[in-house]
């Protein structure tokens, strides 16, 4: 079971006299790195709104926006008396010396910096309850969202690694004619040169051996189907965040890969390495995105 990093989650709801609309959209990333917009009611709760979200969510990009619907209800507020009365001497004065109307004086307090605030709003414990509820609403379905992407690259995964176990078949099939060609070609070499009656044939036959047992490439065969098998193992653990494992893993499979294309020495099995590095970058772009 695999998880993306890639989705989005929305939930709404009335909390008291007030509406709650909750966006979370999730981008893939290399940790978990959070952009969160909230009204100032719900300020006081910062901490605890960002430590659920990262316990959820565990990794990857994610913009989080809260707003307060507005329900048309009146808004208490409050009036800086001290600060209106200190800011009325001036005016008064300032009124009298340009001989205007002072009856507007009001009109302009009440339009100055921190004259008239809205009362300090804050949810209660169950109001808190509830909000917390539509958030955790709104990281479900995110998270279903993960999901979904996630069973699409489950397939596209499995079939990367499907294509790299074939062309390693090939290459096994490969290998036997391999040895053979470069037996006869060291050989032919060697008569061409040198005349057939010129060289010992046993020390010949000493030298071919270490030459191909230093070009062997079965031990990487080996290596490159056990992580193969590996990485599928891991696709269907019930683990939600691996997809650090699973470029690891990939890492060692291209490790393997490009140790067989180094030793070759022919160009069949090239074609079979190149097409499985092919599978193999296509598979890390997929892997980028998972949990």
């Amino acid at each position: 079971m695999l998880k993306s990093m890639t989705g989005f989650g929305r939930a709404e709801k009335n909390v008291g006299d007030k509406t709650f609309l909750v966006d979370i959209k999730s981008l893939n990333g290399k940790q978990f790195e959070l952009s969160l917009k909230l009204p100032s009611i719900l300020k006081p709760f910062e901490f605890d709104i960002r430590r659920l979200l990262s316990e959820k969510l565990a990794r990857g990009s994610v913009d989080c926006n809260i707003s307060l619907k507005d329900t048309g209800s009146a808004k208490p507020v409050t009036i800086n008396t001290d600060l209106a009365k200190a800011y009325y001497k001036p005016l008064a004065d300032l009124s009298a010396a340009l001989n205007l109307d002072p009856s507007h004086i009001l009109s302009t307090l009440v339009k100055l910096p921190e004259v008239i605030t809205p009362s300090s709003d804050t949810l209660s414990d169950e109001e808190w309850k509830d909000f917390k509820n539509v958030l955790l609403r709104a990281i479900d379905n995110l998270n279903e969202h993960r999901l979904n992407e996630g069973n699409v690259l489950e397939e596209d995964l499995n079939v990367r690694i499907n294509n790299i176990l074939k062309q390693q078949e090939e290459v096994i099939k490969l290998e036997p004619l391999r040895q053979q060609k470069i037996r006869e070609g060291i050989t032919r070499l060697l008569e061409d040169n040198v005349g057939k009656e010129n060289y010992d044939g046993n020390r010949l036959e000493q030298e071919l051996i270490y030459y191909i047992e230093k070009i062997d490439i079965s031990e990487e065969q080996v290596r490159l189907k056990n992580h193969c098998d590996y990485f599928r193992v891991l696709l269907n653990e019930g683990e939600e965040s691996k997809g650090k494992k699973l470029s690891f893993i990939l890492q060692e499979i291209g490790r393997e890969i490009n140790t067989t294309g180094s030793k070759a020495y022919d160009s069949t099995i090239q074609k079979c390495v190149v097409l499985m590095k092919d599978e193999l970058e296509k598979a890390k772009e997929q892997v980028l995105n998972v949990l």
